[in-house]
């Protein structure tokens, strides 16, 4: 498995400071890039920004058919896929460490909050829906620690819906900073990057069950469930928690 670790320096690492700079608001405000994540070693990430401004696509709308009940959105970025649930008449709430991703969430109708995820929670254990859509499963640089957090986040039996890399064999975990190619602002920050083969490692260790995985528009997903539940089909009935 191709993987890249590099150990946090925690008195640089100030991932809300970065998501809150001016660059990444700009381009928010604008719709467009260009704007990457930069690895130490020079290596650029393309942040697609004008996708994330536009309507759902049909890789997102794959995954809004098959989001349960009351549905939050981690790091929900400008806010398509809250408003996009909105607009179905289903509960949604977007939280975002950025303040211009909030704003612009709400500006669409839907429901935001400037939170981060590892802050107190309205709702918190009783979401039926989570997703870690856009590269979010990358917050704060450590899958394992977001996936365990996400366990408690959602009711017993809720489902967990993330996106991965389509690289499938990647594992990087590094030190990264926004840029637009010609500035960088802020300090470097912990950014994780996993294919699926890593990420439903991470689950398990977790204690999430994988229900499903597909790709669509050159994306790839993974929904889960917490091992401490019991599910049915959706022609046998609802889901039933195990106490």
């Amino acid at each position: 498995m191709s993987t890249l670790r590099i150990a946090p320096q925690p008195d640089a690492v100030d991932e809300r400071a970065n998501w809150s700079a001016d660059l990444y608001a700009e381009a928010l405000g604008a719709g467009r890039g260009p704007l990457f994540l930069r690895r130490e070693d020079g290596w650029l990430l393309p942040l697609e920004v004008e996708r994330w401004c536009a309507d759902p696509d049909a890789a997102d709308l794959d995954v809004l058919e098959r989001c349960e009940g009351a549905v939050l959105d981690v790091g929900c970025g400008p806010g398509r896929l809250v408003a996009a649930l909105a607009a179905r008449g289903q509960r949604a709430l977007g939280i975002d460490v950025s303040e211009a991703a909030v704003a612009r969430t709400l500006g669409l109708g839907g429901q935001a909050l400037r939170r981060s995820v590892f802050d107190p929670l309205p709702g918190e254990g009783r979401w039926d829906t989570a997703l870690l859509i856009d590269g979010n499963i990358g917050i704060d640089g450590d899958p394992q620690a977001l996936l365990e957090r996400m366990y408690h986040v959602l009711r017993p039996g809720g489902l967990l819906i993330a996106e991965t890399a389509m690289k499938s064999d990647l594992d990087e975990r590094a030190l990264v900073q926004i840029t637009d190619a010609r500035s960088t602002v802020g300090a470097p920050f912990v950014w994780a990057r996993v294919g699926t083969p890593a990420l439903l490692q991470y689950a398990d260790h977790a204690g999430w069950i994988p229900v499903d995985q597909w790709s669509s528009g050159g994306r790839s997903f993974v929904a889960l469930r917490g091992r401490n539940t019991e599910w049915l089909t959706p022609s046998q009935g609802t889901v039933t928690a195990i106490r």
